[in-house]
């Protein structure tokens, strides 16, 4: 009898480690906001799972206003290292092209590399929210930017996934 009691409770902990977040082929539709130029610029974008360990993610961003236009358009690369229950902890690689107009327009790239997660909200389980941390480099015509990222949710992204 004592075996028993013992042994339920550790096949229901073991049991629900297996729930972890699933995302393979599923296309996930919403925002980020990871640029590295002078303002922000929040973007469109798309993120596929086309397995449970690899994501690709693309960034669309325009912004029209009078002397002060700005454009980025980047890929992003994702490794997931880790899974929780409603969380997906992964590494990325994201690179891209800039545009902006402060006088003159200058053009160039934008590159980071990431660590973060994807949360999930228990009864929300297409919408994820996203957070990440790292290092980034903007080489643009008016100069070159490092920087470290720590972005969350509201910034790094917010997605619904079909």
């Amino acid at each position: 009898m004592h075996l028993r009691q013992a042994i339920l409770p550790l096949i229901l902990m073991l049991s629900t480690s297996a729930f972890a977040k699933d995302l393979s082929q599923r296309l996930g539709v919403g925002y980020s906001n990871q640029w590295g130029i002078s303002q922000d610029m929040p973007s469109i974008a798309v993120r596929y799972f086309p397995n449970q360990q690899y994501g690709i993610q693309g960034s669309l961003g325009v912004d029209t206003q009078k002397d002060s236009n700005r454009f980025g358009l980047s890929g992003k690369f994702i490794k997931i290292v880790f899974r929780e229950d409603n969380m997906n902890f992964y590494v990325a690689a994201n690179a891209g092209v800039v545009s902006q107009q402060q006088g003159s327009t200058s053009t160039g790239i934008d590159a980071a590399g990431t660590f973060g997660g994807e949360f999930f909200l228990p009864g929300l389980e297409s919408l994820g929210f996203s957070f990440e941390a790292g290092v980034g480099i903007t080489s643009i015509a008016s100069g070159v930017r490092f920087r470290t990222i720590g972005d969350s949710p509201l910034r790094a992204g917010m997605f619904f996934y079909f």
